[in-house]
């Protein structure tokens, strides 16, 4: 009977390690980790915040968006 990994998974994330190789799999996992946008949910859920603060911040990163997408065009065209 051959071994199922299928059954062994689960919901959620995980890195298999091949060879011993544990760094090369903690690298993976890192960067999965980054993907899935764990740490930036982390970072966000560290400390609360209002909502009127959460508004506030995410009209000052839509402004620098609109500023540099701005600076690119005048770039672009002259």
């Amino acid at each position: 009977m051959a071994f199922e990994y299928e059954d062994l998974r689960q919901k959620g994330l995980y890195v298999e390690v091949h060879n011993n190789d544990v760094n090369r799999a903690l690298r993976k996992l890192k960067k999965t980790i980054q993907n899935e946008g764990i740490f930036q949910t982390l970072r966000e859920r560290e400390f609360y915040q209002s909502k009127g603060a959460k508004r506030k911040k995410a009209k000052a990163r839509a402004v620098k968006r609109w500023q540099k997408k701005q600076r690119e065009m005048k770039e672009f065209y002259g």
